[in-house]
């Protein structure tokens, strides 16, 4: 379970920061994302790069 948890976190985590790197401007890519430059992007990358961290700190709990 807990390995599933790291594999999930790993990966919202990911994400997550991609998704907040498109909305702000910073990744460019796709050239045609409709998430490029779009501040709500920026929002929900966070909050979903924030679950991953908090699933990354469970899996690695004792």
């Amino acid at each position: 379970m807990k390995t599933l948890a790291l594999i999930a976190g790993l990966l919202l985590l990911a994400f997550g920061l991609l998704f907040a790197g498109q909305g702000s401007g910073i990744i460019l890519w796709p050239a045609s994302s409709f998430m490029l430059a779009a501040r709500v992007w920026v929002v929900y990358g966070l909050g979903i790069a924030a679950v991953g961290a908090a699933l990354l700190w469970w899996s690695r709990r004792r």
